[in-house]
């Protein structure tokens, strides 16, 4: 009989990696520890790369800091965020496992309505598992959870529903908000649990948060890019904005998923407002021009795989965004940089040459 203080091996065990961006020591860890010890994490170390980031005992995990990024990557390392959460897709990027789940260190293992612990990484499992079903809604949301179906007049040849390349967790306590909202609701808690995961249409954007964010490495993992963002960039906290608005564009060219919903986390730091603003205004104002470019476009036919309709994406963005501001022609160029690194380190003869990638700090 299994000691009870050892979990239970949960599924994808060795197709998962578990991405955590950091600036500071991750005691957070200990709260997960039941559901993500089983898993390979790979952490990413924002900011000074000579400050010590301390991971609790017991945990399989790389840890690359910035001096890593420009040695695995050398120039095109220019691509990954500096002193902003973006630098996440370092982690997508050299990771060879099928999925990813990423966590923001700030967040914490949420209750259901009952009291029990809720796992999150094995809710995202089951959500990537399942198909979706983007192309017709079903009112009783996922049909493909125990306990629910397709609803009279659904259609029977689209039962079989799409994969589901994205799963976006949602958060309890601290809201997603942006810094207006934060300023006028600063006292707000987010306290309803609602039990459903729901397919997002095709055709239909979403803000995607990166906080709590389960994908399909191979269906999507190329357009997961969190864009150029932070230190030497003029706008912050759009960066899983930026991926979300790619990737669920390329989805529904690609006849891809993505839902939304269960599982919950518990978000636990409200993050400056003020210091938000700054980073946030240029994004609030360009805004305005990013949705109505993203919900107008149209890739052509020939791009049948993710980073042929990312580059393709890029060629829009320099094209249609440019006029906004010189920023959006460095970002086109950005994501060029990013497929190229995405290539480079995820094609079958570099499998040979993974010591290339080994960060210095293994345990």
């Amino acid at each position: 009989m299994a000691h009870p203080s050892v979990p239970v091996v949960p599924a994808l065990k060795d197709e998962l990696d578990i991405v955590i961006p950091t600036i500071r020591n991750l005691d957070f860890l200990e709260q997960w520890r039941p559901f993500f010890q089983p898993y390979h994490l790979i952490i990413v170390q924002d900011g000074d790369p000579t400050k010590t980031i301390r991971v609790p005992d017991g945990f399989d995990y790389e840890l690359y800091n910035r001096n890593d990024v420009n040695r695995i990557l050398g120039p095109k390392a220019s691509c990954i965020s500096f002193k902003d959460s973006a630098c996440r897709c370092f982690g997508f990027l050299i990771s060879k496992k099928k999925y990813i789940f990423t966590i923001d260190d700030d967040c914490f293992v949420a209750k259901d309505p009952s009291g029990k612990d809720i796992n999150a990484l094995a809710q995202h499992i089951n959500n990537l598992l399942t198909p979706s079903t983007p192309f017709f809604f079903n009112t009783l949301y996922d049909p493909y959870r125990d306990g629910a179906d397709f609803v009279r007049g659904y259609p029977f040849s689209m039962r079989e529903g799409a994969p589901t390349a994205i799963s976006h967790g949602l958060w309890l306590n601290i809201p997603d908000y942006d810094a207006p909202t934060q300023l006028v609701k600063p006292r707000e808690r987010n306290t309803r649990y609602v039990d459903a995961v729901m397919t997002i249409p095709k055709g239909t954007l979403f803000p995607m948060c990166g906080m709590n964010l389960g994908f399909n490495r191979e269906l999507i993992g190329p357009a997961m890019y969190f864009g150029l963002m932070g230190d030497g960039q003029p706008i912050g906290r759009y960066d899983d904005m930026w991926a979300g608005w790619c990737a669920k564009v390329i989805c529904d060219h690609l006849g891809l998923g993505v839902k939304t919903g269960l599982p919950y986390i518990w978000h636990s730091k409200a993050s400056n407002p003020f210091v938000n603003l700054k980073k946030e205004y240029k994004g609030i104002y360009w805004q305005e021009d990013i949705i109505p470019f993203f919900q107008s476009v149209s890739l052509p036919r020939e791009c049948t795989t993710v980073q042929k309709c990312y580059v393709e994406l890029s060629k829009l963005v320099a094209e249609k965004l440019g006029h906004v501001d010189p920023y959006f022609q460095k970002l086109s160029d950005a994501m060029v940089t990013w497929i190229e690194a995405w290539d480079e380190l995820n094609t079958p003869s570099q499998a040979a040459s993974e010591t290339k990638t080994s960060p210095v700090n293994t345990k």
